[in-house]
């Protein structure tokens, strides 16, 4: 379950985790009645579905570089596209987008083997591995982002530890603003929350972390 939601789980596609189910929620807050949301890296299609499911009038376009994650996707009702991020998504959205949210790959890849013992004997690496630093995919969305963000669209995305802080110097200078960093009740580091202010770009950006 995540959200409430039966979300199907295909063999080799990321397994939702309860800890993105407030991600999903601020998404979803974030998302007009009628809006624009993207999906980047889906696995299943868990925050596609629950953004569609909660604004059923809205359009979720849904993308995954694993052909299984699109299919598994797919079969949850997600309209879903195999590509590298927003590569694969219909031009027609580009600069209409109200909410762009996704669980990238985040981890360090020092610390794959840290992770728990079975993850990879259902999961793909390719789910987790975000780099040296664990920002590597993150900052691409970061800035492939403005090219389909809507001005005041809402960037939601999942990270952990020191992330928000390493990529407070890009949020800004791409005309992201009003940056929020996500905790848990624990005051764990679980997201970033941004909006971005598409005539800011070539100006001074406010907004930190």
């Amino acid at each position: 379950m995540f959200c409430g939601l039966e979300i199907r789980v295909d063999p080799g596609v990321y397994v939702p985790r309860w800890q993105t189910e407030p991600l999903a929620q601020r998404a979803a807050e974030r998302l007009p009645a009628n809006g624009v949301a993207v999906d980047v890296c889906t696995g299943s299609g868990a925050l596609a579905t629950t953004l569609w499911r909660t604004h059923p009038h809205a359009r979720v376009a849904a993308s995954d570089i694993d052909e299984r994650a699109v299919a598994c996707a797919t079969s949850n009702g997600a309209e879903a596209y195999r590509g590298d991020l927003f590569a694969p998504l219909p031009r027609e959205l580009e600069g209409r987008v109200d909410v762009v949210v996704g669980v990238v790959p985040y981890v360090p890849t020092h610390a794959l083997p840290l992770l728990q013992r079975d993850t990879f004997a259902f999961e793909s690496p390719l789910a987790y591995d975000g780099g040296p630093d664990g920002t590597d995919i993150i900052r691409r969305v970061l800035a492939d982002a403005t090219r389909w963000l809507r001005d005041g669209g809402a960037l939601l995305l999942e990270l952990g530890g020191e992330q928000a802080g390493a990529i407070s110097d890009d949020l800004s200078r791409l005309g992201y603003a009003d940056v929020r960093v996500l905790v848990d009740d624990d005051g764990d580091v679980r997201g970033v929350e941004a909006t971005f202010r598409r005539a800011r770009r070539r100006g001074t950006a406010g907004g930190g972390v």
